[in-house]
């Protein structure tokens, strides 16, 4: 089956089995290899990706539902103008150790942002409770989210918590 979508702001298509799941359509067929295979169940949200604005679980949707939409990645967070502040959040807040489950993180507090821009504590943590984290006890991917929503609009970080 032949699919079309926006994949980072470029329009992609590719020849896809009907089964072919969209983690590994955006893997494999569009080599973004930053949307990671962890657990095939959505436990663990490290597939995470953007569809049309809403955090979906990549590992559990088919390819072709995708089909005429649009999909961020976490290599499509930065712009032609830099970073995106959730990047440079988790930079600066120490938002991540080993890395895998961050590009979910990331994409889902992206997300959240651009709903909430002042996010509380509880919001973070409720946005980000499909994902998980074997390594930093999620304080500092709270602070991290909540540093990019205060960069985001102009405040400073202990003005928005």
């Amino acid at each position: 089956m032949q699919v079309k979508l926006n994949v980072n702001g470029t329009q992609r298509s590719a020849d896809v089995e009907p089964r072919t799941l969209l983690v590994h359509l955006i893997r494999e067929e569009f080599a973004l290899t930053g949307t990671h295979i962890g657990c095939d169940t959505t436990s663990c949200g490290a597939c995470t990706v953007l569809l049309d604005g809403a955090p979906v679980k990549s590992c559990t949707m088919f390819g072709v539902q995708a089909d005429g939409r649009s999909v961020t990645t976490v290599e499509g967070l930065a712009g032609a103008d830099g970073l995106h502040p959730i990047q440079t959040a988790f930079k600066q807040e120490h938002g991540l150790q080993c890395g895998f489950c961050t590009p979910g993180m990331m994409l889902t507090g992206a997300a959240l942002i651009e709903e909430n821009p002042a996010p509380s504590d509880e919001d973070v943590r409720w946005a980000i409770s499909g994902q998980l984290c074997r390594c930093t006890g999620y304080m500092n991917i709270v602070k991290a989210i909540q540093a990019a929503a205060a960069a985001k609009s102009g405040l400073s970080a202990t003005a928005a918590v």
